[in-house]
């Protein structure tokens, strides 16, 4: 018998009436306006003017010009449906030396995105720190790797919160600070481009630090949810052996407990700190009780495992769903198992995914339309991979979708594309994928389920 495939109406009907639906982006992967209306560099501007950087060589100082169209892009999340949108804001747009005078202009932008937003009757969801640093800050004192940049990110958190606190749904502090940390200190994959271990560590504390600093700042300011946004990539061994084990349960400790632990525990992984010796970060009296501050939600980003083996030449892996455009394996149970995981052993409050989505290889529009059927299937298959975990008792309240255009996807610039609208580059034109009629269908029938 030919399993059956679940229509966007069956996978509504399995989640909670107040299950919130939405679809994130990023500043700097969509604003553009780079240097418009007072905004100053960030370190990604500089990043992509570094020859070599970027793989296609290009920029983000117009990327998908959301800065002039924004208005027209609601317009695209109104007819889709959603309930939410999750964006960011750009520091060195509101205040260009990440210290100092706030940009008024700047400001201005981000107030009337927002109030569009309540307008079409979507949830405004901010993130204060896409990993877009004012460089300025790295000219001043080498930005994440001093602590004097954790005071500033607070004022920069307070003045948000004071202006716009009362019309947010939400506001996380940092997204995926592990990519922060690692890939632009330790890889040199992203910006700012060093290539130090020792460096990506006491980077990723200072970043926690930035967390806990904003949270404290905040609370004063505004009674919206406040939060921080953490990606993880769950290990499994590729043998079960002893050595696999023991590479997997280090890979969990710097990609998953060492952010997850100090945000709910107050503590770093012990194991980790044994493992990094002398690379472990320079930790004060005072930074750990700073970073374990009360949250009210927690937001996950999510879109594959690692699969890791030791052997020589290392057991190959073929993944039983494939590959995204990204080279990332399709494997939703991963998923399931994390939120239970994440569940039991910290007690978060409550979840959300805050991304979770594929690059798919859909550079073309042929009559009208962009057909990324395997992207469909990532939809739904990770859609049912949350329904499995909150049957589990996972507490996830919502599902952001990244992203809701294809964009700048930083060190590979335009070559990938996660969208659920295709964006021609040329002419900016935007054109729903199929993935986005099925999205759209299926946030509809969850209305309709719920009388909505």
């Amino acid at each position: 018998m030919a399993e059956h495939i679940q229509t966007p109406a069956d996978i509504a009907a399995g989640f909670a009436p107040d299950f919130l639906w939405g679809a994130a982006t990023s500043a700097a992967q969509i604003e553009g306006a780079a240097f418009e209306d007072g905004r100053a560099a960030s370190i990604w501007d500089r990043f992509c003017r570094e020859p070599g950087r970027i793989e296609d060589g290009s920029n983000i100082d117009v990327a998908c010009d959301h800065y002039h169209r924004f208005h027209e892009d609601i317009e695209r999340m109104k007819w889709l449906g959603l309930k939410a949108y999750r964006f960011s804001i750009s520091w060195s747009r509101v205040q260009p030396d990440g210290q100092g005078a706030w940009n008024e202009a700047g400001f201005d932008f981000y107030a009337r995105l927002i109030d569009a937003l309540i307008d079409a009757g979507i949830e405004p969801h901010v993130t204060l720190y896409h990993w877009d640093l004012p460089a300025a800050l790295e000219d001043a004192f080498a930005g994440l790797l001093d602590r004097r940049v954790v005071p500033l990110f607070a004022k920069y958190a307070a003045e948000v919160a004071r202006r716009f606190g009362a019309k947010l749904a939400s506001i996380a502090t940092l997204n995926e600070p592990w990519c922060s940390a690692t890939l632009g200190y330790e890889t040199a994959q992203f910006a700012p481009g060093h290539a130090s271990r020792a460096e990506a560590y006491q980077v990723s504390h200072h970043l926690l630090m930035m967390h806990g600093a904003a949270i404290k700042a905040m609370r004063p300011h505004t009674t919206t949810r406040l939060g921080i946004v953490l990606n993880h990539t769950p290990a499994y061994p590729a043998e079960p052996t002893e050595a696999d084990r023991r590479a997997v349960r280090i890979d969990d400790g710097t990609n998953i407990r060492w952010y997850l632990d100090p945000v709910f525990r107050g503590h770093y992984p012990a194991d980790v700190l044994a493992y990094l010796g002398a690379d472990a970060p320079r930790i004060e009296p005072g930074d750990l009780e700073l970073i374990q501050q009360p949250l009210d939600y927690l937001g996950l980003n999510f879109y594959t495992r690692n699969v890791i083996s030791t052997a020589t030449p290392p057991v190959a892996h073929e993944p039983p769903f494939g590959r995204t455009d990204m080279g990332w394996e399709i494997f939703p149970e991963a998923l399931t198992q994390f939120l239970v995981r994440v569940q039991r052993e910290y007690q978060p409050p409550p979840i959300y995914i805050t991304e979770n989505g594929m690059a798919n290889p859909d550079h073309e529009v042929r009559d009208g339309r962009v057909n990324d059927v395997g992207r469909i299937d990532y939809l739904r298959t990770h859609l049912q991979a949350v329904q499995r975990a909150v049957a589990l008792g996972a507490d996830v309240r919502g599902y952001f979708y990244w992203s809701l255009l294809d964009n700048f996807e930083w060190n590979s610039g335009y070559l990938k594309r996660f969208g659920l609208f295709h964006v021609d580059y040329a002419t900016q034109l935007r054109t729903a994928k199929d993935s986005a009629h099925w999205y759209r269908e299926m946030i509809a029938a969850h209305g309709k389920q719920q009388g909505g």
